[in-house]
């Protein structure tokens, strides 16, 4: 093995200015015939130590010694004469000036004399070796070494060295090195570096075999091979590691499986965090199904799974993809699975923490509500029919002739009670269980004419002030209508016995809402649901981000501020666009927790709500108002599009839009953590194209 150091070739260039000077003393010696003793140069320097050191000069025979630094004297010298000594310079010099001892006193040099120290690395070894372990480092001068640096820069340093020498350097190898050249390092600051012509090669461990496999997620696996000591942490694939083992030597290693490891090979991590990969690949057991029961199941209730390795089990996904619950108390033999009330026939599925799936095989059949009876069968509207029969208990709705439906007002195993809807004619009905199952009743129902005040038609919205009209059969037996929350109408129009006119109260409570008409007799029908129009109150003014007042608007795309008596809400400023948009364009956007009330609300977003009041000017027909609340913890949306369902959005008057914060998503994650909301906040329209024309103000937080 040889190793190679490269010098500057400095001393080349100070030869010949060592060559020059002698030269030209030559010439004048001819002429010089004093007796003074006198140093001309000297050189080279930098000098090796075990080198030859020239000084030229006048009578330097005369010379009785001379002093290195850190006093090294030398008083034997190679040559001698009038013009040239030569000596050989110690191993134990070091830099600074010299100084020639003569009878006519002492000749100090005015620069000083610096060392090239001709540190080299012949060998080491042995050439593989185990972290933690001592290698021999041999070489010339490696008693000035400092530091060894391993590959991927592991450093030791001196301090730390088995031993030190000018001729060798013992040091173990760190427990995190890599393979790779060895450097040594005198440590200045501008440091002389010296690096080994071979590798060390640093010893990794070895798989030989890894059982058993298939193997169940939390037994224990038994991995084989050499210096497994090594082995900080096992990795197995999906990204499950271990980092403590039941017991590890340089042979074996014994672990417990994780319970979500994956097929795949497995990775040992050792300290240099390099891997070493199996070429076996580790297979995870899946459950063995052997029975299912009941068959039919009912939903709502359970199936008890016997089998094989049913511990590993995690989810059960039922027919229309519906998740059951894995009861408790359930063994590797037998576990009890609660049946969705919405699942569907189908095969059942099995998911282990791995990500493996086994099926049931055979669907699994489900139990349907059955219909022995109707009574009464001749009915009026909004009066009330039971139904007898079994498993009546899983009746979502209740479907009757002339597309009308209704929810059961109660039921058990075998009874089931409902309202018969206004607007129903005579023919059968049809239960509809939780999953979509239906089942038709043979009896036929008889819709009688109805006596009673019913409604058969009312507007689905209004606004404070509007006249609305009630249309319906026998409504000249009401004498009173009542909005939410109990405010009692005070202004009518036209009242006859199929129609009411009636003025919605200035105080009736905004949002959705049911009318009461009370009649002559104490009667009560209770409307279809109706939304007030209208905009609620500021609760607390400390948790408004937008009014467009104090608190406006960094940047948008279009749109801006403006105060139009007729518009405003209150006479201050809110936020208008009147734009025909198309894809993405910005409203109104601050960032930087700018006057940004998050970090009052935290980690409660499930006590809040997100609102903002809005005047819709013209019909917005596509689209969706894009809420965006982004910081640290993730870029959470709320896309606002109420026109998807019901059509073209109507104008409307200005009215409050109540969102929950818990429905603002970054991807599948949601918002729970206001706090952490440090960059853009705002809205924008996005995804369709319409014409905007609409006035937005006051958007706020506030608590349920």
């Amino acid at each position: 093995m040889s190793y190679t150091f490269k010098i500057k070739p400095l001393l080349l260039l100070f030869a010949g200015l060592v060559v020059a000077g002698i030269c030209f003393e030559a010439c004048k010696k001819d002429e010089d015939t004093s007796n003074m003793i006198e140093l001309l140069s000297f050189g080279p320097s930098p000098v090796l130590r075990g080198g030859e050191l020239r000084f030229i000069g006048h009578n330097l025979d005369k010379v009785t010694s001379i002093i290195l630094a850190n006093n090294v004297e030398v008083n034997t010298f190679n040559s001698k004469s009038p013009d040239l000594l030569t000596i050989t310079v110690p191993d134990a010099t070091v830099n600074g000036k010299v100084t020639l001892k003569t009878p006519q006193g002492d000749i100090v040099t005015k620069t000083p004399l610096t060392i090239s120290e001709p540190i080299s690395i012949t060998s080491f070894s042995p050439a593989k070796a185990r972290p933690g372990t001592t290698i021999t480092i041999q070489g010339t001068y490696l008693n000035l070494i400092k530091e060894v640096i391993f590959a991927s820069k592991k450093s030791v340093g001196d301090t730390a060295f088995v031993s030190k020498s000018q001729a060798k350097i013992e040091v173990k190898v760190p427990e995190d090195a890599q393979s790779g050249i060895i450097v040594i390092s005198n440590g200045a600051a501008d440091p002389i570096l010296v690096e080994s012509d071979s590798v060390l090669h640093v010893t990794l461990p070895a798989i030989t075999q890894i059982s058993p496999t298939p193997v169940k997620a939390g037994n224990e696996l038994t991995i084989e091979g050499t210096d497994l000591d090594l082995v900080k942490e096992i990795v197995f694939s999906g990204g499950s590691k271990v980092s403590s083992f039941n017991s590890i030597e340089p042979a074996k290693i014994l672990v417990n499986v994780p319970a979500d490891a994956k097929d795949g090979a497995v990775k040992l991590v050792v300290a240099s965090l390099l891997e070493v990969v199996s070429t076996q690949q580790l297979e995870m057991k899946v459950p063995a199904i052997s029975s299912i029961s009941p068959n039919p199941a009912k939903t709502g209730g359970s199936v008890t799974v016997t089998g094989q390795d049913l511990d590993l089990i995690t989810k059960v996904t039922f027919g229309g993809n519906k998740d059951g619950q894995i009861q408790g108390g359930g063994t590797a033999t037998q576990i009890t699975v609660s049946v969705p009330s919405n699942a569907t026939e189908d095969a059942i599925t099995f998911t282990t923490a791995a990500g493996k799936t086994v099926t049931s095989g055979a669907a699994l059949t489900l139990v349907k509500p059955s219909i022995t009876s109707i009574a009464p069968t001749d009915v009026q509207f909004n009066n009330e029919i039971t139904i007898s029969g079994n498993d009546l208990d899983i009746v979502a709705k209740v479907k009757f002739s002339g597309g009308k439906e209704a929810v059961p007002t109660s039921a058990s195993l075998t009874e089931l009670k409902v309202n018969v809807p206004v607007g129903t004619t005579s023919g059968t009905i049809t239960l509809v269980a939780n999953n979509g199952d239906e089942v038709t009743s043979v009896e036929m129902l008889n819709i009688l004419a109805s006596t009673s005040a019913t409604i058969t038609q009312m507007p689905a919205t209004a606004q404070p002030g509007e006249m609305i009209n009630i249309v319906g059969l026998n409504l000249g037996e009401v004498t009173e209508v009542i909005f939410p929350d109990d405010i009692s109408a005070t202004m009518f129009g036209i009242k006859t016995n199929e129609l009411i006119q009636v003025v919605v109260p200035a105080n009736a409570k905004t949002g959705m809402g049911t009318l009461k008409l009370i009649t002559v007799n104490g009667e009560i029908i209770i409307s279809p649901p109706i939304n007030i129009l209208g905009v609620d109150p500021v609760a607390d003014p400390g948790l408004v981000f937008f009014d467009f007042d104090n608190l406006g608007l960094w940047w948008g795309d279009t749109g801006g501020p403006e105060n139009d008596p007729a518009l405003s809400l209150d006479g201050s400023n809110y936020y208008r666009v009147n734009k025909d948009c198309n894809g993405w364009t910005g409203f109104f956007w601050r960032n930087g927790q700018n006057n940004f009330p998050g970090p009052a609300i935290g980690t409660n977003v499930g006590d809040y709500v997100l609102k903002f009041d809005i005047n819709v000017l013209e019909p917005i027909s596509g689209g969706e108002f894009a809420w965006r609340l982004k910081g640290s913890s993730g870029d959470f949306w709320y896309r606002w599009k109420p026109w998807e369902s019901a059509g073209p959005y109507q104008t409307s008057g200005w009215i409050t839009i109540t969102v929950q914060l818990t429905d603002f998503y970054d991807g599948a994650n949601q918002i729970a953590d206001l706090s952490t909301i440090t960059e853009d906040f705002g809205v924008a329209f996005n995804a369709g194209a319409s014409h905007v024309n609409a006035c937005i103000d006051n958007v706020r937080f506030e608590h349920k």
